[in-house]
């Protein structure tokens, strides 16, 4: 095998084990068996450049990647990764004081609306987490 394919392999893998630490295995189970040869490309681009590139990095913890990543999606208005990123933090380690925390920021950088959004995405996760709402 070439070597650039090799450290490709190496990423795909550490890529693999980082975003099944993160968003657990159900998650990754039930995107994996959703995949298709259309959008294997973009699963293997994931895999490899968000989780075994960056999430896998070690100067940050998961919990500041957690934190960073949620402000992130909800200034950007991805409503659906917000709540994605919301249920990983029962893996991360970031804390509902942290996820509020980071929505001030949002609320100030990138505006009410788009904190406002993501702060009502959070509060239905985590009733979801916390058995108190209908779960998806």
């Amino acid at each position: 095998m070439p070597m650039h394919e090799a450290g490709q392999a190496d990423r795909h893998s550490l890529g693999m084990a980082t975003r099944r630490a993160v968003l657990g295995d159900a998650h990754v189970d039930r995107a994996e068996a959703a995949k298709t040869e259309f959008d294997q490309p973009f699963q293997d681009l994931i895999t490899e450049a968000a989780w075994g590139h960056v999430w896998s990095r070690p100067n940050w913890t998961q919990r500041e990647r957690s934190m960073v990543t949620i402000a992130l999606l909800a200034a950007l208005g991805h409503c659906e990764e917000v709540a994605m990123h919301v249920r990983a933090t029962a893996n991360t380690g970031a804390s509902r004081e942290d996820i509020c925390e980071a929505m001030l920021h949002v609320a100030i950088y990138a505006g009410v609306p788009a904190a406002n959004q993501a702060i009502k995405i959070a509060k239905q996760v985590f009733d979801e987490m916390d058995g108190k709402g209908e779960q998806r």
